[in-house]
């Protein structure tokens, strides 16, 4: 009897994945020879996917844009837009719009000139050119703006105006390297919702850079954490946050509680932790790790409880420190053995007062809120 041979032309169209739109495969950048400041990239990106790259400073996330803006050219491997290899393309004909944190307009052009001119260089007609640019302003709320110049507009408008302009000539895909960042927290915090409702509406493939994790997870369809010049780990925003995979992820995005201890005992994907000061917890085993191992427990400061009860299989019996109060919540920083510092999130309205520094308190969480991950 033959044997049936199966390959992608086998699948009918319906049947096979699909492509994604943009591509890094095998991608390294280094400027030296030495240093690798991106390293084996492969990411694949879905068209009108909002997906963020998330990082500290030096670890690779600008930089990765700019080989996709084609600023810079990848060492090895290859980066692909559509379908289309863009290594020897220059940026020009890319069709890609790109938002900075500087705003970079040019001062002397008014804010329709500014919109105007990526049309300009296109040689669009006159008359679609001024159609474009009115519905630029119109999408970014900024009807009766176009005689002004970038320095009679607040930061704010001045980013919108940027906007419009990366915007205007309707490119495939749309960069934005830490856009809000010379922005006001309440200005920004404004921005970032109107730029996820103009992604959401226009259907635009949209790749954005930024260090801030709360800016990545309110706008994201899917984070890229970075690290190092390697993604650490691809998800969306609420696996990323609820389900670290490695410390650096855990302890990179939002408060995290990590304590560290040994590993006493491993089954049906938990495992027991012996903590400083002979308390011990159980934790979902994310990270393989075998009895008598090291391991650093990931927990967030929202997930405990004070005055725990029986419902509650983990305990923990710390001194009180201190109550920060931020309005909304408060923060008890606790003290654990050995110089460890622990925090409990509580709403406001939840934390009894009489509580004095020395003071020995219990907190209690649940064995599936807390992750048993690799030491860092």
């Amino acid at each position: 009897m033959g044997v049936e041979t199966f390959s992608m032309e086998t699948l009918s169209k319906a049947e096979r994945p699909p492509q994604p739109f943009v591509a890094f495969s095998g991608v390294r950048k280094t400027y030296d020879g030495r240093t690798l400041i991106v390293r084996d990239l492969n990411l694949s990106i879905a068209k009108g996917e909002f997906l963020t790259l998330l990082g500290p400073s030096g670890s690779g996330k600008t930089t990765c844009l700019m080989m996709l803006a084609g600023f810079e050219t990848p060492t090895e491997g290859s980066i692909s837009l559509d379908g289309v290899l863009l290594n020897q393309l220059p940026p020009h004909k890319r069709n890609i719009g790109m938002v900075f944190q500087n705003y970079a307009l040019f001062p002397h052009m008014t804010v329709g000139e500014n919109l105007a001119f990526p049309l300009s260089v296109r040689r669009l007609p006159k008359a679609e050119i001024t159609a474009k640019v009115a519905r630029a302003l119109d999408m970014v709320k900024l009807d009766g703006f176009a005689d002004r110049l970038p320095a009679q507009l607040s930061g704010g408008q001045q980013q919108r105006v940027a906007l419009a302009r990366a915007l205007v000539f309707e490119p495939t895909l749309v960069l934005m390297d830490e856009p809000l960042g010379a922005l006001d927290k309440q200005l920004r915090e404004h921005m970032q919702i109107e730029i996820k409702h103009l992604h959401e509406r226009l259907g635009i493939t949209v790749v954005y850079v930024t260090h801030d994790q709360s800016e990545a997870l309110t706008m994201s369809d899917r984070i890229a954490v970075f690290s190092h010049g390697m993604i650490q780990q691809i998800d969306p925003p609420s696996v990323i946050y609820d389900a670290p995979r490695n410390s650096f992820v855990a302890n990179f995005i939002g408060e995290n509680n990590s304590l560290p201890g040994i590993v006493t005992a491993l089954a049906d994907g938990y495992c027991q932790v012996s903590l400083a000061g002979d308390q011990h917890i159980r934790a979902r085993a994310v990270h393989p790790s075998q009895p008598g191992e090291r391991t650093m427990v990931s927990l967030r400061p929202e997930k405990v409880v004070l005055h725990p009860d029986t419902r509650h299989s983990n305990q923990l019996t710390g001194r009180f420190e201190e109550l920060i109060y931020f309005g909304d919540h408060a923060r008890l920083r606790l003290s654990l053995p050995e110089g460890l510092e622990f925090t409990v999130k509580l709403p406001s309205g939840a934390v009894a007062g009489g509580l004095v520094s020395g003071d020995p308190i219990t907190v209690g969480f649940a064995a599936d809120d807390c992750r048993a991950l690799d030491v860092a």
